[in-house]
């Protein structure tokens, strides 16, 4: 994982002096759009905040890495065919966590209402509500490409104030 550079505050907010953390940083990873890349991404996450020494709460990172396993393989499940690799990035800074999953197709999803008679597409539904119990937001962009990148963002601390705004 190579490390990309570190979150950028809010546009119009000056980033405090401070001594930077451990963590700050961006790591990005591919995979091929396949189902065995879901658990790869899932742990591969995991294992980059206990390797940075991020300490998060059991919920918070249970809540993360089902947002990342619903990122990755909603990427997988429907851009397969114009993206056969995804990415997917892990932004951390001393009070937010943001995960992307970015592919190459057009289709820019929206979340889904709830319907008994579904068995599926639930997904992002699941990340937005996760994200809100959590504080943090998520939202889904185009990239210059023509293809699109879906993250959210969640706090480290229960006094963050507002997530990082995409790069």
């Amino acid at each position: 994982m190579e490390i990309l550079g570190s979150v950028p505050p809010e546009p119009g907010q000056v980033a405090p002096l401070r001594r930077p953390m451990e963590y700050d940083g961006t790591w990005r990873f591919t995979a091929p759009a396949l189902d065995s890349s879901v658990p790869q991404a899932r742990h591969a996450v995991r294992d980059l905040l206990r390797h940075q020494g991020v300490r998060l709460p059991g919920d918070l990172l249970h809540g993360l890495l089902l947002i990342v396993s619903e990122l990755v393989t909603n990427a997988v499940q429907h851009a397969a065919l114009l993206s056969p690799e995804v990415a997917v990035e892990v932004s951390l800074g001393p009070d937010w966590v943001r995960v992307a999953v970015e592919d190459n197709h057009p289709y820019r999803p929206k979340p889904l209402e709830a319907d008994d008679r579904r068995t599926g597409g639930r997904g992002l539904l699941l990340v937005k509500a996760i994200s809100e119990e959590a504080g943090g937001r998520c939202d889904v962009e185009h990239t210059a490409s023509g293809g699109k990148v879906v993250w959210a963002a969640l706090p480290l601390l229960a006094t963050a104030t507002s997530p990082p705004r995409p790069r």
